[in-house]
């Protein structure tokens, strides 16, 4: 199984929240082999730095790795 989740644009605040709960559930869908991933129309750059204020709401180190990928969707050609 898998998940796909969209969001419109990085660095939003109900955007963060959501995939704040998405990584601290990351695990739970590991358990049942389900594969998690995101995708934003920003670049992959600010998906990296996004990222660290998603850890950084959850409370965690602020790091550029999620449990999952966020696919870089710029030209809006997958969305």
């Amino acid at each position: 199984w898998g998940i796909l989740f969209s969001h419109p644009r990085d660095f939003t605040p109900v955007c963060t929240t959501e995939l704040g709960r998405a990584a601290k559930l990351a695990p739970e869908f590991s358990k049942r082999n389900v594969k998690m991933i995101a995708l934003s129309i920003d670049s992959v750059q600010d998906h990296l730095s996004w990222s660290k204020d998603i850890n950084a709401y959850n409370g965690e180190q602020p790091e550029e790795k999620l449990p999952f990928p966020i696919i870089a969707d710029a030209n809006r050609e997958l969305a």
